[in-house]
């Protein structure tokens, strides 16, 4: 079977229209009548609700759950080439509103949902590209957008990838491929007066994640001469800043040693001597420092993703419980706590509502000096709440 050029139609079980008539991006298979699944991948479809009324225009994966992502709620815009050109051009220029460009740094230039290309991620390092596809019907103009984007950024290097576990979900084949320059070395980029290197041929990124940019410059401030726990610290995003600005002593805590390595390597290139870094597990560690009779003027909590789908709420909910009240016991008084959650179905209400509940347990008072979400380039598409994902609060712990 083949791609039909004009959109096919497909019907919304009964009172199943209300999210789209909001204009989210996400059709799940459970919510529809006819579930496409004869259909081939890519195909362009007109999304009607049960009386037949139109309501948007997406594109069908019958290999995956989130059966078709929409893209158009105008019955004048037609699915195509072009739209996707000028859908990339838009979101590069709403990072120009935000901050000039500067050739050395990093930055996300397409956030998949939040620029209206849901499936589509582009971040750029420097003068090079790491392209995430996320959506197997996206693919059908893999190719196109691939060219687009060297076009329009003159970009030396595309990394583009679908990974392992996204490929096994949406029902297609792993991918890595290169446009340009092969890339026989790490790309070497600026971030926070920092020199940081991303290998963006590896199967993991080794970079720092750059939703957090803007945190761990204002993370830091907070840290002159004070004693810091970076736990979870990854590649070491935040306690790199942190030391670079005066903290008097960092200790980083992580799982992967890959991770480590790098954030050690980091630290050499960029002359740090107050921060070292031990492996372990996040609340392993914690309870170990405890035991240890260890205290901090400031600890740093950015685990990963503990719920990924909305039956995880309630327990990840208990586990950041658990890690806040682990890191309150190590706190000075006056000490701050960096708590952040990258769960998108974790609400900041119900985050806030968790720290509630832990000073009450632990005691303690909380003091919030600063509520913060992701840099500007990881905008928040209002109509997708699940793009509003990262949480990040400085608190005064008494």
């Amino acid at each position: 079977m083949t791609v039909s050029e004009q959109p096919i139609p497909l019907r919304l079980k009964p009172t199943r229209q209300f999210p789209f008539l909001a204009r989210h991006p996400w059709v799940h298979a459970h919510a529809l009548a006819e579930d496409g699944r004869d259909l081939e991948c890519g195909q362009v479809i007109d999304l009607l609700d049960h009386d037949g009324n139109w309501i948007a225009r997406g594109i069908l994966n019958p290999a995956s759950r989130l059966r078709i992502r929409l893209y158009a709620f105008d019955t004048a815009i037609a699915i195509d080439e072009k739209l996707w050109q000028k859908r990339i051009d838009e979101a590069i220029l709403r990072r120009r509103v935000t901050a000039p460009l500067d050739h050395q740094a990093a930055e996300r230039l397409v956030f998949s949902e939040s620029d209206l290309l849901s499936g589509l991620i582009v971040d750029r390092y420097a003068d090079c590209l790491g392209v995430q596809f996320t959506s197997g019907a996206l693919l059908r103009w893999k190719d196109s957008i691939l060219d687009y984007l060297r076009q329009a950024l003159g970009s030396r290097s595309i990394v583009a990838r679908i990974d392992p576990r996204t490929a096994k979900h949406e029902g297609v084949d792993e991918l890595e491929t290169c446009l340009g320059e092969p890339l026989s070395a790490p790309v070497v980029y600026r971030q926070n007066d920092l020199d940081l290197v991303v290998d963006l041929q590896s199967g993991q990124k080794t970079g720092g994640f750059l939703d957090q940019r803007c945190n761990h410059q204002a993370v830091a401030s907070y840290l002159h001469g004070r004693r810091v726990l970076d736990v979870c610290c990854y590649t070491g995003g935040f306690g790199l800043v942190a030391a670079k600005q005066g903290a008097a002593e960092v200790l980083g805590i992580d799982s992967s040693q890959a991770a480590l390595d790098a954030a050690v390597k980091a630290a050499e290139r960029n002359g740090l001597n107050a921060i070292t870094f031990e492996k372990g597990d996040c609340f392993d560690s914690l309870k170990k420092c405890a035991q240890e009779g260890r205290v901090f003027d400031a600890v740093i909590l950015d685990p990963p993703r503990f719920a990924g789908s909305r039956h995880q709420i309630d327990s990840a909910l208990r586990a950041y419980g658990r890690l806040n009240s682990l890191a309150l016991d190590l706190l000075t008084p006056g000490g701050i706590l960096v708590t952040c959650s990258c769960s998108g179905r974790v609400s900041r209400a119900d985050f806030l509502n968790m720290l509630l509940d832990v000073g009450r347990r632990r005691r303690r008072d909380m003091v919030v000096m600063e509520n913060r979400g992701p840099s500007p380039d990881h905008p928040v598409a209002i109509s997708c709440p699940e793009s509003d994902y990262l949480k990040c609060l400085i608190a005064e712990i008494r």
